[in-house]
């Protein structure tokens, strides 16, 4: 689905679509899964498949969490996020650039996200 980009960023390519609600982003529940277990996984093999994962559409980034009712392959954004440079190409795949892990925990503090970033000093 995703392979190595740069230091930073996997690149893949998804069917986008606008979501019709206020939402978070969202991929179909088992891809997140599977891409929180292949990408996320830390040296022992211990992954939290609810971390939120970071990925970059246009020029904007974006929480994305899973959702058992977004089609496989396929990223579902919020209608008010989607990027004004994509508006006039969705739905239709498109570039996404998802951010490895260490990026995806940076990027996620720096927007606010209120939701678990699966961090657990957070808990400390």
């Amino acid at each position: 689905m995703f392979e190595r980009f740069s230091h930073g960023y996997y690149l893949g390519e998804l069917y986008v679509q606008p979501s019709g609600d206020d939402g978070a982003a969202a991929i179909k529940r088992a891809d997140h899964e599977h891409v929180n277990e292949q990408l996320y996984g830390d040296e022992e093999g211990i992954t939290r498949l609810d971390n939120p994962l970071v990925m970059k559409v246009g020029t904007k980034h974006f929480p994305v969490v899973g959702d058992e009712d977004v089609p496989s392959g396929t990223l579902a954004l919020p209608e008010p996020a989607v990027p004004e440079d994509l508006k006039y190409r969705l739905p239709g795949r498109s570039e996404v650039f998802l951010a490895n892990a260490e990026r995806a925990r940076d990027l996620i503090r720096f927007t606010g996200w209120e939701g678990d970033t699966g961090d657990p000093a957070e808990y400390a």
